[in-house]
């Protein structure tokens, strides 16, 4: 992994970033989401049982560019490869989100999914990794089992 803290400057200022994750079979998706970025790296917030956290269990690579708030993007994205964190960095880095976004991810979004009854909250890194697109290829075409199209 790159330890270049401008490589995310980019998104630094953003309030959205349309995140793509990409599904088994390849296809990409793409989803706006809050951004922080803190040094080399960059932090959003998921749930656990979200599409783009089983995504990115499977998939880590991942596509970030600054967007509107419905994902449209203003620039051209950067390849991130995405961990979901757990105890203490999921803390820190929610409490990054809440810093940035006081009301939504400081209040609104703890409150509302307390009320619902959701507890499994995980917040995500973004770490920059000099990847081509043939590696994203070969990475998504290893998981086609050989002579048809189930995918693992």
């Amino acid at each position: 992994m790159a330890t270049d803290p401008e490589y995310f400057a980019p998104i630094g200022d953003a309030k959205y970033i349309q995140l793509t994750t990409y599904r088994r079979d390849g296809r990409a998706v793409a989803t706006p989401v809050h951004v922080v970025a803190a040094g080399n790296s960059a932090f959003f917030r998921t749930w656990d049982v979200s599409g783009k956290a089983k995504r990115i269990r499977h998939t880590p690579m991942v596509m970030v560019a600054p967007s509107s708030v419905r994902g449209r993007p203003y620039e051209a994205p950067l390849r991130a490869q995405a961990t979901l964190l757990q105890g203490l960095e999921s803390e820190r880095a929610a409490g990054l989100l809440a810093k940035k976004h006081p009301i939504l991810h400081g209040w609104l979004f703890p409150k509302l999914y307390r009320l619902r009854g959701w507890t499994t909250q995980q917040s995500a890194s973004l770490h920059h990794r000099r990847l081509t697109t043939d590696d994203l290829l070969r990475t998504i075409s290893s998981r086609l089992v050989t002579g048809g199209d189930q995918w693992v």
